[in-house]
């Protein structure tokens, strides 16, 4: 199967909404709680999975893959750097460098009004390692991944301008 400008595209819909479906199986079944890094880079995901599923669907020509393209290595761009400075972080950890109070201080201290906007930016330690697969953590993975969009979208960029009009 040729791997068209339309289904890499749906692939990158895919693969983030994988992301997104495993972050929140690590949030709400492995209790692992989200710091503010975290939920912005999970903007980023939604974002980009959001800009290739419509992509996908759309199928636009020259000019609309290319404005889909840099929208999505955009995207990838600001997760990654996202990511890349959580990762620097939990490398070299520094006991100034927390993003934010955790969930229990701010249901603890703040009334619900005012806690639950806090708890959607997230909480908790952007410098502690909370979870790892294959020896890397969730920000270094994140950061993989967005590079791995990021060059699609290159590839995308290129491709389109060999397009017909």
């Amino acid at each position: 199967m040729k791997p068209t400008l339309r289904r890499i595209f749906l692939g990158i819909f895919l693969v983030s909404a994988g992301l997104m479906g495993t972050g929140l199986y690590l949030q709400y079944a492995l209790h692992l709680e989200p710091c503010a890094m975290c939920i912005l880079q999970r903007y980023a995901f939604v974002v980009a999975a959001v800009l290739a599923l419509v992509a996908g669907i759309h199928a636009p020509h020259r000019l609309g893959t290319r404005i889909y393209a840099v929208l999505l290595l955009l995207a990838s761009l600001l997760g990654g750097g996202v990511a890349a400075r959580q990762s620097w972080m939990q490398r070299f950890p520094s006991k100034e460098m927390e993003c934010g109070p955790g969930l229990e201080y701010m249901l603890d201290s703040f009334p619900l009004t005012d806690a639950l906007p806090m708890i959607f930016k997230g909480g908790g330690d952007c410098s502690k390692v909370q979870w790892t697969f294959l020896g890397g953590s969730i920000p270094e993975w994140s950061l993989v991944w967005f590079a791995l969009f990021a060059l699609a979208a290159a590839y995308i960029l290129v491709k389109a301008s060999s397009q017909p009009r």
